[in-house]
């Protein structure tokens, strides 16, 4: 079939889409004889919103085998998988087309012919909504939270309570794509598929030339004299500033001097510190990032080159402005728990340890350190107590997490690999707070279907903490959330 046929049958189809016909423009579709990525998508959507579940794998099976960086494919066959029970495929396809985002915030697939924004954080909603439904909780929080820190639109508000169910152990609606949204060819070779007339019918006309006795087309005119006195000049070609770098961990900044960037990301050093925090460029944008956190990339000059805007004048283009790099501020605060640390801490030519929180820290320790000392450094990163902290890590060969204590510092400091180590890390602070009693000072009558309510005197059984002036609690067995100031501690009332 030439490709003129495909492009009017596919006009054809999504034409019947948008008229609520998807019988007849599925059929249209599957009459096609070269069908590209596009209009295998297109089928297994359809099929998808029929709930013609093998059907739909087996199309963006071929939609993908066409094109294997199409993470919208990527994405549809992993709700298709969420749907048939077959989890563990459906996140790997969740994690892939998380993988071709290649970093990015989002994928428009605007210019590809698809009305549709692919957005990471909602790809990690999906993988996190997956690993709860095997059971894997922890994973699933902190996936959402990542979403959380990456999502860059107010209007994802279904993160945040899919976060507090997550909280709560209970599962979540699914992220999908609306039904009727079909990669459509481009309109420009649509248009292309009508006939045109384009010298339509001869007329004859007399002469422009004054006593010609010619009849028939207009001679020709005389051609324009003014013409450029000097030729184009040609475009000029300037290498990018700064040494490119891969970033290898996520880095939070902390101060408006320093650049947030995250895995896989390219980065343009400019400047490289005595301290180790690096001036670099990603993004038309220029901030600071410890220098550990990148690894130089090793490109062509010819990948390097970009087009610049030709110059008005013959005389070399100057260099841009440049200033030295801003040092990274550091407060009193910071250089009183600094002092706490061991001197091994600050030294950066030491072991990064990646741990992973409610949210990602990185710290520097000598490697041997005994456990004490580990702990204690991350208890004052954390701001928390020791004692209610708990590390982890995978062992070599292995898949599962190990609880870390001073038996397993031989085993663990074997795993550093490039001067870098990944911990786990989890708090048993609400293992206590969970046998904590307040006493109702004031009777609470709920206002949604949220709230707890109780009567003045009654005995509540603390869950957790939901805010400074919110808690959530068990009474006469019911369980809600309730304003922290109607209750007193159980021993304070006796």
């Amino acid at each position: 079939m030439s490709f003129v046929n495909t492009l009017r049958q596919w006009d054809e189809a999504v034409a019947c889409v948008e008229k609520k016909d998807t019988v007849s423009g599925l059929r249209i579709f599957l009459d096609i004889e070269d069908k590209t990525s596009k209009i295998n998508f297109n089928i297994g959507c359809l099929h998808l919103n029929n709930n013609e579940l093998d059907a739909a794998e087996k199309a963006f099976d071929s939609s993908i085998g066409k094109d294997q960086h199409l993470a919208i494919a990527f994405f549809q066959r992993g709700i298709t998988f969420y749907k048939k029970e077959r989890f563990e495929e459906s996140l790997m396809d969740f994690q892939q087309a998380f993988k071709e985002l290649r970093g990015n915030h989002l994928i428009d697939y605007k210019p590809l012919g698809l009305m549709y924004k692919l957005y990471a954080c909602e790809v990690l909603h999906n993988i996190g909504l997956v690993y709860a439904q095997m059971g894997k909780w922890e994973n699933a929080q902190e996936n959402l939270l990542l979403a959380l820190n990456i999502r860059i639109e107010s209007k994802f508000s279904h993160i945040d309570k899919a976060l507090e169910s997550i909280l709560k152990q209970k599962l979540f609606p699914l992220v999908v794509i609306r039904p009727e949204l079909m990669f459509k060819p481009n309109k420009h070779y649509v248009a292309e598929l009508e006939k045109k007339d384009y010298l339509g019918k001869a007329k004859v006309i007399s002469s422009v030339v004054p006593a010609d006795n010619f009849s028939g087309f207009a001679p020709l005119q005389p051609q324009v004299e003014d013409v450029p006195a000097k030729p184009k000049a040609p475009e000029v070609l300037r290498a990018l500033d700064g040494e490119p770098h891969t970033v290898l961990y996520e880095f939070i900044p902390e101060t408006k001097e320093e650049l947030a960037v995250l895995p896989g990301n390219i980065v343009f050093v400019l400047q490289r510190g005595t301290d180790n925090w690096a001036s670099v460029i990603f993004n038309e944008r220029r901030g600071l990032v410890p220098y550990n956190f990148l690894e130089p990339l090793d490109i062509t000059v010819a990948s390097k080159m970009v087009q610049v805007a030709p110059s008005s004048s013959n005389e070399d283009i100057p260099d841009p402005p440049r200033r030295a790099a801003p040092s990274k501020p550091v407060s009193k605060a910071d250089q009183k728990a600094a002092t706490t640390e061991t001197k091994d801490a600050d030294d950066f030519s030491k072991c990064i340890v990646k741990v992973h929180f409610l949210f990602t820290i990185s710290i520097c320790v000598a490697p041997g350190q005994p456990y004490k000392t580990v702990l204690s450094i991350i208890s004052n990163k954390l701001k928390r107590p020791s004692s209610a902290l708990t590390l982890r890590y995978i062992k070599p060969g292995s898949t599962e997490k190990v609880t870390v204590d001073e038996s397993e510092m031989e085993v663990l400091w074997t795993c550093v690999s490039n001067n870098r180590l990944t911990l786990w890390c989890s708090a048993t602070e609400d293992k206590t707070i969970t046998q904590k009693k307040v006493v109702a000072l004031y009777s609470y009558e709920a206002s949604t279907s949220e709230d707890l309510d109780f009567a003045q005197g009654d005995v509540i059984t603390i869950l957790s903490t939901v805010n400074e002036e919110w808690l959530e609690g068990e009474c006469n067995g019911k369980t809600g959330i309730f304003p922290s100031s109607f209750v007193v501690n159980h021993q304070d009332n006796q």
